[in-house]
């Protein structure tokens, strides 16, 4: 088993996790290298569920601090071990998400003891996120074990380049399937074409006017996209099945009823077609004006912007947690072969994360 150094530098430490290769369903080797590090650390409580770790300090503080980050990548192409060049990190991993996890994971093991941090603190490094929530290792504690998850803050350590990433757009995914009859082109008039009794709500879709709302001073912008079409049969038949995908990304100013409601509206479906709800998760509100996440936003110069896309801080939403997004890296690089993360920005989270942790001198 590989042996981790939590109070190593930032980015030896990413560097050491890039190397324990973790796609999805394969977490067992990087979540027993965590749950034993954390384990050295005194007076710190660790339970492991799967190859979930959860670690908490209890030292009777008025707050706690929840920080969050998932240990499985996607699957590897080719770029493990890691690369260092020209002060930029390279590897599977380095920016989804264990440069994030690795700030997070030292800054818990640097202010466990008493009196060194404001709060008290959890630390959750969770398997599954990277494929479908069933395996989230966060969606089996908010199932199983919701009291691992509260916090008056939590901060996920996904990349977004160093400032503060606050709430995120909910997202809800239908199809949109139509029926008719098999036919030979050559005598359409026989059949009775499916892809054809689409065309209507593609052209709604298709012309949807998508909405800008401004929470908090954070800009959402809605999306309402076809993103997948089917049905072909052959180049000389009359399809007697079509479908559209279709995915609405809403701001948090709409409840999951709310965006269910605006979606039948917009698509204002012919009678005929079948309406198959197939994905929804709810958006989550920044949760900026909390007294905790306003000391957090001081902390990083005042720097936030909006989550674009779904991520685990709607899991703490919904439970009442204000939660944020606060890593290193692009996220554009996420999921890519050449997936790569800068070091001064692991090395800015890392100071900025642990000033803000820390406890305050008495005056």
């Amino acid at each position: 088993m590989a042996l981790l150094n939590l109070f190593a530098d930032p980015v030896d430490l990413t560097a050491a996790l890039i190397d324990i290769e973790s796609p999805s369903h394969h977490e067992r080797d990087i979540a027993d290298a965590i749950e034993a590090a954390l384990r050295e650390l005194e007076g710190v409580e660790v339970i492991r569920r799967g190859n979930t770790v959860v670690a908490r300090t209890h030292h009777g503080l008025p707050q706690r601090v929840v920080l969050a980050g998932h240990v499985d990548t996607v699957p590897l192409a080719g770029n493990t071990p890691h690369r260092l060049e020209d002060g930029v990190l390279h590897g599977c991993g380095s920016v989804d998400m264990k440069s994030g996890l690795a700030c997070y994971l030292g800054a818990f093991a640097r202010l466990s003891t008493p009196h060194a941090s404001a709060f008290d603190l959890t630390l959750i490094a969770y398997e599954g996120e990277e494929v479908s929530s069933e395996h989230n290792g966060l969606y089996h504690l908010e199932r199983d074990r919701p009291e691992l998850l509260a916090g008056d803050l939590a901060l996920l350590g996904e990349p977004s380049g160093a400032i503060i990433e606050a709430g995120c757009q909910g997202t809800i995914r239908v199809f949109v399937r139509a029926h008719g009859t098999r036919a030979h082109s050559a005598r359409s008039w026989l059949g009775d074409n499916a892809a054809h009794k689409l065309a209507g709500v593609l052209t709604r879709v298709a012309g949807y006017e998508p909405r800008s709302v401004t929470i908090a001073g954070c800009e959402y912008r809605e999306g309402l996209n076809v993103v997948g079409l089917e049905g072909f049969v052959a180049t000389n038949t009359i399809p007697d099945f079509a479908q559209l995908t279709i995915n609405f990304r809403y701001a948090p100013d709409r409840s999951v009823d709310d965006a269910k409601a605006h979606l039948v509206e917009a698509l204002q479906l012919e009678e005929g077609l079948e309406l198959v709800w197939d994905d929804i998760a709810p958006a989550a509100l920044p949760g900026l004006d909390d007294p905790v996440a306003r000391d957090l936003i001081k902390a990083v110069g005042g720097n936030v912007r909006a989550k674009f896309g779904w991520t685990d801080v709607a899991r703490f939403s919904t439970l009442g947690t204000p939660a944020v997004n606060f890593g290193p890296g692009d996220p554009g690089f996420a999921h890519k072969v050449d997936e790569q993360c800068p070091t001064e920005q692991i090395y800015t989270v890392a100071r900025t994360l642990e000033a803000y942790l820390a406890a305050r001198p008495a005056h």
